[in-house]
Parts: structure tokens; C-alpha cells; sequence
């Protein structure tokens, strides 16, 4: 029999949810495998385009997942970083124990699924006891189910605050919420910096927004910020923690220059999947404020990338190509 492929778009994938807690869990068993040596993740490559006027950059990651035994290719290409119209991401699985391949498929859902996951991961390993109030900043793909992520992984939350600059982002934020927590509120503000000097947890996934970049010294002593997309950060974020933690250090030298200090030095105190191993604090002391640089990592990718392909396939979604005939 000849070997196949499982193509799936961004249709066979659309309506297919994990819940917060799956997700969470399926993200925090890839850091966890990956801090048992059983995976692997070398740093991502990027290219920007050498064309400057098309505001273009290339993204390419390759990994294997130990716990599943899927190897995986990503690749992304964007151009024009203010918009998600020309934003092309897939990623290929391969299974490592028969050799074959497994599906080739738009990665936008699994993206928009493991990050807010990873945000969960960060902000229950590194915010301060006791965390009350988060801010989230951004309502983007990747920021829209950050606020349910959060409250599964912080029920003690009691304020949750959004700013964001599109309609559509802020209504499917919302919506995210009372899907999960049909109880709770949420309340949009108009000044990020007012409401990052009351908050515990903040969320920078704003890209370019029409904003203040977000400075570390807004939040009260003791407080998180979570960088997803740094252009809303401050530049020289990592010089000014008291205490720096990153998905993955080496990651953060390629996505996130623009972190350090003036030296050009990437400060990282600790890594994410070393913190859940209990191999590293997520913070020194109450009154640290803690700077987080989320840097997607592709062994977060293949769990839930896995988990959507199958539940796909079993649905008879998709097409299966024998790509080698």
C-alpha cells in the first residue's frame, strides 16, 4: 500500500474546540516531555522578506514530540504585520513509529488554541498567590480564548478586564468567556495603562494596537506580564524584571530582540517547561514583577495539532492523498 497524507484546511478544522482544561493539559505534557529530554525543539528559524516594502517574514520550525511520537514541520509566512490577511500557516505530522506520514494541515486553529494555553501555564506557574485581576490586551486569534484559559487555570479570579481595538475581536472575546463561564463578567477598558496599575496578570497579544506599548513598571509589585506578541511590550522588558521566565530562551534571541536590555543581553532566569517540572521557581518572592516571553514552542503545537487531526479524520473530514504514486 502506498503511503498517504491527511490534507485538512481551515474548514475541516473550524468547528472542532478543545476544551480549556484539554488544551491545557495536552500543552503542558509537551513542556513536560520536552523537560524529560524525550523531545526535541531546536530554535525556530526566521527570514525576514528583503523586501521592505512588503513588511514580510518567514517562519519555519521542526520538532519531534516524545510522549506521542510525532515528528513535525511548521511553517509560517505573513505579510504585512498589521493584518491577519495574508497570514499562511501548516504544519505536516509524521508518525515515528511507522515511519508514515500523518496530516498535513492549516495550523491557524491549532495556534489559536495552544497559545492561550500556554498563557494558563505561565500565569499559574508565576503569578503571585493570591491573583485577583488579569488584563488582557489583544484580541487577535491568539488572544480570544486567553480569558477562559486563564480562569480554568486561575479559578480565583475575580476581575477580569479586555481592551482591544476590533469590534469583531472584542465580541468573540467576550463570547469566549460566557461560553465557558456563563456567570462571569467581563469588563473592557479604555485605558491600558490605568487598568495595568490595579491588575495581578497582564496579557500583551496586541501586535501594533492603537496603544501605549505596555511597560513592566505600570504593574503594582508582585505583578505579571505575559509578552505573546512583543510589539505591544516596551523594548528592554527583560532588563527591567526583577524576574525574567521564557517558553524557551533560545527562541527568544530569534522572535524577541527588541527584549533586551541595552547591554544586548537576553536575561532568562528560568524556562517555562523547567518551571512545571519543578526544576525552577516561577518567581523569587511575592513582590517580584515577573516578565514572561511566550515564544510558541512546535512540541506544544503537535499535541493539540494530533488531537485535532484525529477527531477530523474520525469525523470523515478532510481528503487522504497518496502524495508518493
Amino acid at each position: 500500500m502506498n503511503p498517504s497524507l491527511h490534507i485538512l484546511t481551515r474548514t475541516d478544522l473550524h468547528n472542532l474546540e478543545l476544551t480549556p482544561h484539554e488544551a491545557i493539559t495536552m500543552v503542558e505534557d509537551g513542556y513536560l516531555a520536552y523537560a524529560s529530554g524525550s523531545s526535541r525543539n531546536p530554535a525556530k528559524l526566521m527570514v525576514p522578506m528583503p523586501d521592505p516594502a512588503r513588511d514580510a517574514v518567514a517562519y519555519s520550525m521542526l520538532g519531534y514530540d516524545g510522549s506521542l511520537e510525532q515528528a513535525a514541520f511548521k511553517t509560517s509566512y505573513r505579510q504585512g504585520s498589521t493584518s491577519a490577511e495574508k497570514y499562511y500557516t501548516t504544519i505536516t505530522l509524521y508518525d515515528d513509529t511507522t515511519g508514515l506520514p500523518f496530516a498535513l494541515m492549516d495550523c491557524h486553529r491549532v495556534g489559536a488554541t495552544r497559545t492561550p494555553a500556554s498563557t494558563a501555564l505561565i500565569a499559574r506557574a508565576c503569578a503571585r498567590p493570591g491573583a485577583r485581576t488579569a488584563l488582557m490586551v489583544g484580541t487577535g486569534a491568539q488572544g480570544i480564548r486567553t480569558l477562559p484559559y486563564l480562569l480554568t487555570a486561575l479559578p480565583g479570579l475575580e476581575r477580569l478586564q479586555l481592551f482591544g481595538t476590533h469590534p469583531d475581536g472584542l465580541r468573540d472575546s467576550v463570547a469566549a468567556v460566557k461560553d465557558r463561564f456563563p456567570d462571569r463578567e467581563v469588563e473592557l477598558v479604555d485605558d491600558v495603562e490605568a487598568a495595568a496599575r490595579q491588575a495581578d496578570i497582564v496579557v500583551a497579544a496586541s501586535g501594533r494596537a492603537a496603544h501605549p506599548k505596555i511597560r513592566l513598571g505600570w504593574l503594582p509589585p508582585g505583578g505579571l506580564l505575559i509578552s505573546v506578541a512583543s510589539k505591544g511590550v516596551q523594548e528592554g522588558t527583560l532588563a527591567e524584571a526583577d524576574y525574567t521566565v521564557a517558553t524557551s530562551g533560545a527562541q527568544v534571541e530569534v522572535t524577541g530582540r527588541r527584549m533586551a536590555g541595552p547591554d544586548g543581553v537576553f536575561r532568562i532566569d528560568a524556562e517555562l517547561p523547567e518551571i512545571l517540572a519543578g526544576r525552577a521557581p516561577g518567581r523569587r518572592d511575592d513582590e517580584d514583577r515577573v516578565f514572561a516571553f511566550s515564544s510558541g514552542m512546535i512540541i506544544t503545537d503537535i499535541p493539540v495539532a494530533h488531537a485535532l487531526a484525529a477527531r477530523a479524520i474520525a469525523a470523515g473530514r478532510g481528503r487522504e492523498v497518496a502524495l508518493w504514486t
